[in-house]
Protein backbone atom coordinates (compact mmCIF):
# COMPACT_ATOMS: atom_id res chain seq x y z
CA UNK A 1 0.00 0.00 0.00
CA UNK A 2 2.70 2.54 0.96
CA UNK A 3 4.99 1.88 -2.09
CA UNK A 4 1.63 2.75 -3.96
CA UNK A 5 0.94 5.32 -1.83
CA UNK A 6 4.40 7.08 -2.48
CA UNK A 7 4.26 6.94 -6.11
CA UNK A 8 0.79 8.75 -5.49
CA UNK A 9 2.34 11.49 -3.68
CA UNK A 10 5.44 11.78 -6.32
CA UNK A 11 2.73 11.98 -8.76
CA UNK A 12 1.37 15.32 -6.64
CA UNK A 13 -2.02 13.89 -6.08
CA UNK A 14 -3.73 15.94 -3.44
CA UNK A 15 -5.74 13.09 -1.69
CA UNK A 16 -2.66 11.15 -1.55
CA UNK A 17 -0.49 13.62 0.10
CA UNK A 18 -3.25 14.31 2.36
CA UNK A 19 -3.22 10.22 3.12
CA UNK A 20 0.36 10.68 4.19
CA UNK A 21 0.82 13.56 6.45
CA UNK A 22 -2.46 11.80 8.54
CA UNK A 23 -0.09 8.45 8.67
CA UNK A 24 2.34 10.29 9.71
CA UNK A 25 0.83 13.06 12.09
CA UNK A 26 -0.58 9.59 13.42
CA UNK A 27 2.85 8.26 13.85
CA UNK A 28 1.85 5.02 12.04
CA UNK A 29 4.88 3.09 10.62
CA UNK A 30 3.44 3.29 7.49
CA UNK A 31 4.19 7.00 7.57
CA UNK A 32 8.05 6.33 8.26
CA UNK A 33 7.44 4.35 4.92
CA UNK A 34 6.19 6.53 2.80
CA UNK A 35 9.18 8.84 4.01
CA UNK A 36 11.63 6.40 3.27
CA UNK A 37 10.32 6.17 -0.47
CA UNK A 38 10.12 9.81 -1.14
CA UNK A 39 13.29 11.17 0.84
CA UNK A 40 15.43 10.86 -2.33
CA UNK A 41 12.49 12.85 -4.26
CA UNK A 42 13.07 16.09 -1.27
CA UNK A 43 15.43 18.97 -1.20
CA UNK A 44 14.07 20.99 -3.95
CA UNK A 45 10.94 23.13 -1.99
CA UNK A 46 11.89 26.19 -0.51
CA UNK A 47 10.71 26.35 3.38
CA UNK A 48 9.59 29.50 4.28
CA UNK A 49 8.77 29.75 8.70
CA UNK A 50 6.25 32.59 9.33
CA UNK A 51 6.14 32.96 13.76
CA UNK A 52 5.16 35.76 16.07
CA UNK A 53 3.08 36.21 19.00
CA UNK A 54 -0.44 35.34 18.88
CA UNK A 55 -3.13 38.07 16.96
CA UNK A 56 -0.26 39.17 15.35
CA UNK A 57 -2.21 38.25 11.72
CA UNK A 58 0.02 35.38 10.53
CA UNK A 59 -2.61 33.40 9.13
CA UNK A 60 -4.18 36.75 6.70
CA UNK A 61 -0.31 37.19 5.72
CA UNK A 62 0.53 33.14 5.04
CA UNK A 63 -2.77 33.92 2.50
CA UNK A 64 -2.13 37.00 0.93
CA UNK A 65 1.52 36.27 0.59
CA UNK A 66 0.06 32.93 -1.01
CA UNK A 67 -1.53 34.63 -3.55
CA UNK A 68 1.35 36.59 -4.34
CA UNK A 69 3.45 33.09 -4.63
CA UNK A 70 0.70 31.70 -7.05
CA UNK A 71 1.01 35.25 -9.08
CA UNK A 72 4.22 34.56 -9.43
CA UNK A 73 4.09 31.18 -10.94
CA UNK A 74 5.22 29.16 -8.06
CA UNK A 75 2.64 26.35 -6.28
CA UNK A 76 2.63 26.36 -2.76
CA UNK A 77 2.56 23.89 0.18
CA UNK A 78 0.95 25.19 3.36
CA UNK A 79 1.27 23.87 6.87
CA UNK A 80 -0.39 25.58 9.49
CA UNK A 81 0.32 24.40 13.32
CA UNK A 82 -2.81 24.65 15.51
CA UNK A 83 -3.11 23.96 19.15
CA UNK A 84 -4.35 20.63 20.26
CA UNK A 85 -7.58 19.89 20.49
CA UNK A 86 -8.85 18.60 24.52
CA UNK A 87 -11.34 16.55 22.89
CA UNK A 88 -10.69 14.86 19.76
CA UNK A 89 -6.77 15.67 19.60
CA UNK A 90 -6.80 17.06 16.28
CA UNK A 91 -6.33 21.13 15.38
CA UNK A 92 -8.40 23.76 16.76
CA UNK A 93 -8.28 26.61 14.67
CA UNK A 94 -8.19 25.00 11.23
CA UNK A 95 -6.32 27.80 9.31
CA UNK A 96 -8.13 25.90 6.00
CA UNK A 97 -11.14 27.78 7.17
CA UNK A 98 -9.32 31.20 7.44
CA UNK A 99 -7.90 30.96 3.52
CA UNK A 100 -11.03 29.46 1.69
CA UNK A 101 -10.28 31.80 -1.11
CA UNK A 102 -7.70 29.43 -2.46
CA UNK A 103 -9.98 26.74 -1.61
CA UNK A 104 -10.40 25.68 -5.76
CA UNK A 105 -7.05 26.94 -6.89
CA UNK A 106 -5.18 23.33 -7.42
CA UNK A 107 -1.60 25.12 -6.77
CA UNK A 108 -2.00 25.48 -3.07
CA UNK A 109 -2.49 22.51 -0.79
CA UNK A 110 -3.38 23.51 3.09
CA UNK A 111 -3.25 21.16 5.91
CA UNK A 112 -4.21 22.17 9.64
CA UNK A 113 -1.78 20.38 12.29
CA UNK A 114 -2.25 19.97 15.79
CA UNK A 115 0.82 20.51 18.38
CA UNK A 116 -0.77 17.88 20.63
CA UNK A 117 1.57 19.41 23.78
CA UNK A 118 4.35 19.65 21.62
CA UNK A 119 5.66 23.51 23.30
CA UNK A 120 8.32 24.24 20.69
CA UNK A 121 5.66 25.42 18.45
CA UNK A 122 5.99 23.20 15.41
CA UNK A 123 4.41 19.80 15.54
CA UNK A 124 6.51 16.64 16.09
CA UNK A 125 5.25 15.33 12.20
CA UNK A 126 6.16 19.28 11.07
CA UNK A 127 9.47 18.47 9.17
CA UNK A 128 7.69 14.58 7.32
CA UNK A 129 5.03 16.29 6.35
CA UNK A 130 7.29 19.48 4.81
CA UNK A 131 8.90 16.47 3.02
CA UNK A 132 5.87 14.90 1.54
CA UNK A 133 4.86 18.26 0.26
CA UNK A 134 8.29 18.67 -1.48
CA UNK A 135 7.97 15.40 -3.32
CA UNK A 136 4.82 16.25 -3.97
CA UNK A 137 6.14 19.02 -6.83
CA UNK A 138 5.59 21.67 -4.33
CA UNK A 139 7.68 24.54 -4.79
CA UNK A 140 7.73 27.22 -2.05
CA UNK A 141 6.13 25.47 1.72
CA UNK A 142 4.79 27.77 4.21
CA UNK A 143 4.99 26.58 8.04
CA UNK A 144 2.93 28.90 9.98
CA UNK A 145 3.51 28.10 13.58
CA UNK A 146 1.36 28.54 16.64
CA UNK A 147 1.95 31.86 18.42
CA UNK A 148 3.82 31.04 21.13
CA UNK A 149 6.59 33.86 21.38
CA UNK A 150 9.94 32.15 23.13
CA UNK A 151 8.94 28.64 22.20
CA UNK A 152 9.29 29.44 18.52
CA UNK A 153 12.71 28.58 17.62
CA UNK A 154 12.23 25.33 16.48
CA UNK A 155 11.23 26.89 13.36
CA UNK A 156 14.96 27.48 12.34
CA UNK A 157 15.55 24.02 12.67
CA UNK A 158 12.87 23.30 9.61
CA UNK A 159 12.73 26.29 8.12
CA UNK A 160 15.67 27.79 4.76
CA UNK A 161 14.25 31.71 5.83
CA UNK A 162 12.02 32.55 9.26
CA UNK A 163 10.11 35.44 9.08
CA UNK A 164 8.97 36.78 12.44
CA UNK A 165 5.79 39.24 12.20
CA UNK A 166 4.77 41.30 15.15
CA UNK A 167 1.90 43.67 15.81
CA UNK A 168 1.71 47.50 17.26
CA UNK A 169 0.01 48.26 20.61
CA UNK A 170 -0.53 44.83 22.22
CA UNK A 171 1.87 44.49 24.13
CA UNK A 172 3.22 41.22 23.31
CA UNK A 173 5.38 42.85 20.42
CA UNK A 174 7.66 43.96 23.51
CA UNK A 175 7.92 40.60 25.24
CA UNK A 176 8.68 38.83 22.25
CA UNK A 177 11.46 40.76 21.57
CA UNK A 178 12.71 40.01 25.12
CA UNK A 179 12.44 36.54 24.66
CA UNK A 180 14.74 35.94 21.89
CA UNK A 181 12.62 35.74 18.81
CA UNK A 182 15.12 38.37 17.72
CA UNK A 183 17.27 35.48 17.57
CA UNK A 184 15.64 33.88 15.04
CA UNK A 185 14.07 35.84 12.66
CA UNK A 186 15.60 36.25 8.70
CA UNK A 187 13.26 38.78 8.30
CA UNK A 188 10.67 41.34 10.19
CA UNK A 189 7.36 41.88 9.53
CA UNK A 190 5.51 44.50 11.17
CA UNK A 191 1.86 43.67 10.32
CA UNK A 192 -1.44 45.91 10.77
CA UNK A 193 1.36 48.88 10.00
CA UNK A 194 -2.05 50.98 9.39
CA UNK A 195 -2.85 50.93 13.30
CA UNK A 196 -0.80 53.48 15.63
CA UNK A 197 2.28 52.63 17.67
CA UNK A 198 3.86 50.80 13.85
CA UNK A 199 6.33 53.12 13.47
CA UNK A 200 7.69 53.11 17.00
CA UNK A 201 7.69 48.94 16.79
CA UNK A 202 10.00 49.77 13.99
CA UNK A 203 11.78 51.81 15.72
CA UNK A 204 12.27 49.01 18.83
CA UNK A 205 13.09 46.53 16.49
CA UNK A 206 15.90 48.42 14.66
CA UNK A 207 17.36 49.35 18.63
CA UNK A 208 17.30 45.69 19.42
CA UNK A 209 19.16 44.71 15.89
CA UNK A 210 21.61 47.62 16.50
CA UNK A 211 22.48 45.37 19.66
CA UNK A 212 23.80 42.55 18.20
CA UNK A 213 26.96 41.93 15.76
CA UNK A 214 27.24 40.49 12.54
CA UNK A 215 29.56 38.56 10.71
CA UNK A 216 30.80 39.56 7.56
CA UNK A 217 28.26 38.23 4.75
CA UNK A 218 25.51 38.47 7.27
CA UNK A 219 23.16 41.34 6.84
CA UNK A 220 20.56 42.70 9.18
CA UNK A 221 17.34 41.43 9.47
CA UNK A 222 14.63 43.41 6.93
CA UNK A 223 11.76 45.03 8.64
CA UNK A 224 8.71 44.95 6.57
CA UNK A 225 5.28 46.75 7.09
CA UNK A 226 2.69 45.10 5.98
CA UNK A 227 -1.27 45.44 5.90
CA UNK A 228 -2.46 41.76 5.23
CA UNK A 229 -5.86 42.67 4.90
CA UNK A 230 -5.73 44.64 2.12
CA UNK A 231 -2.65 43.32 0.93
CA UNK A 232 -0.42 46.30 1.26
CA UNK A 233 3.53 45.44 1.90
CA UNK A 234 2.94 41.66 1.03
CA UNK A 235 4.93 42.40 -2.67
CA UNK A 236 7.71 44.13 -0.59
CA UNK A 237 7.59 40.84 2.21
CA UNK A 238 7.98 38.61 -1.17
CA UNK A 239 11.11 40.96 -2.50
CA UNK A 240 12.60 40.61 1.13
CA UNK A 241 12.30 36.54 1.16
CA UNK A 242 13.67 36.55 -2.58
CA UNK A 243 16.50 38.75 -1.74
CA UNK A 244 17.21 36.81 1.44
CA UNK A 245 17.23 33.28 -0.51
CA UNK A 246 19.69 34.80 -3.37
CA UNK A 247 22.58 36.31 -0.95
CA UNK A 248 22.12 32.97 1.62
CA UNK A 249 23.04 30.48 -0.83
CA UNK A 250 26.17 30.42 1.06
CA UNK A 251 24.90 29.55 3.81
CA UNK A 252 22.09 27.00 2.67
CA UNK A 253 23.41 23.91 2.69
CA UNK A 254 24.83 24.62 5.87
CA UNK A 255 21.20 25.49 7.07
CA UNK A 256 20.18 22.35 5.85
CA UNK A 257 22.73 19.94 7.13
CA UNK A 258 21.60 21.51 10.67
CA UNK A 259 18.71 20.68 9.66
CA UNK A 260 19.25 17.19 9.20
CA UNK A 261 21.34 16.68 12.45
CA UNK A 262 18.36 18.05 14.42
CA UNK A 263 16.09 15.98 12.93
CA UNK A 264 18.53 12.28 13.18
CA UNK A 265 19.33 13.43 17.04
CA UNK A 266 15.43 13.64 17.49
CA UNK A 267 14.62 10.07 15.87
CA UNK A 268 17.50 9.06 17.45
CA UNK A 269 16.09 9.91 20.86
CA UNK A 270 12.63 8.37 19.92
CA UNK A 271 13.76 5.36 18.75
CA UNK A 272 16.13 4.65 21.88
CA UNK A 273 13.12 5.75 24.55
CA UNK A 274 10.51 3.26 22.23
CA UNK A 275 13.05 0.22 22.67
CA UNK A 276 14.23 0.87 26.52
CA UNK A 277 10.31 0.76 27.24
CA UNK A 278 8.73 -1.22 24.63
CA UNK A 279 11.94 -4.27 24.67
CA UNK A 280 14.66 -3.33 27.18
CA UNK A 281 12.50 -3.20 30.52
CA UNK A 282 9.98 -5.42 31.94
CA UNK A 283 6.47 -3.77 32.76
CA UNK A 284 6.57 -1.25 35.65
CA UNK A 285 10.29 -1.26 35.90
CA UNK A 286 10.43 2.55 33.88
CA UNK A 287 7.63 3.75 36.65
CA UNK A 288 9.35 2.17 39.66
CA UNK A 289 12.62 3.66 38.84
CA UNK A 290 10.69 7.48 38.23
CA UNK A 291 9.26 6.64 41.74
CA UNK A 292 13.00 6.05 42.97
CA UNK A 293 13.99 9.72 41.68
CA UNK A 294 10.89 11.68 42.49
CA UNK A 295 11.64 9.52 46.09
CA UNK A 296 15.01 11.25 46.59
CA UNK A 297 16.50 7.66 46.23
CA UNK A 298 18.51 7.66 43.21
CA UNK A 299 19.74 11.09 41.76
CA UNK A 300 18.44 11.49 37.55
CA UNK A 301 21.88 10.67 36.64
CA UNK A 302 22.53 7.64 37.85
CA UNK A 303 18.82 6.56 37.00
CA UNK A 304 19.97 7.45 33.70
CA UNK A 305 22.89 5.55 33.61
CA UNK A 306 21.58 2.28 34.87
CA UNK A 307 18.73 2.81 31.90
CA UNK A 308 21.08 2.98 29.43
CA UNK A 309 23.28 0.08 30.75
CA UNK A 310 20.17 -2.31 30.33
CA UNK A 311 19.31 -1.11 26.58
CA UNK A 312 23.24 -1.78 25.75
CA UNK A 313 23.11 -5.21 27.17
CA UNK A 314 20.58 -6.42 24.67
Amino acid sequence: MTSTLADRVLGGEPRAVARAISLIEDEEPAGADVVRAIFGRTGRAYLIGMTGPPGAGKSTLVDRLSAEIRRAGSTVGIIAVDPTSPFTGGAVLGDRVRMQSHATDEGIFIRSMATRGHLGGLARATADAALVLDASGRDIVVIETVGVGQDEVDIVRTADVSVVALVPGTGDDVQALKAGIMEIADIFVVNKADRDGADRLVSSIESNLSLHAYGAGDGRPPIVKTVATTGDGVAGLMDAIAHFREHSRRTEAARRRARSESRLRELVSERLMAHLERQALGPGELSAMIDRVASREIDPYSAADQLLRKVFAD
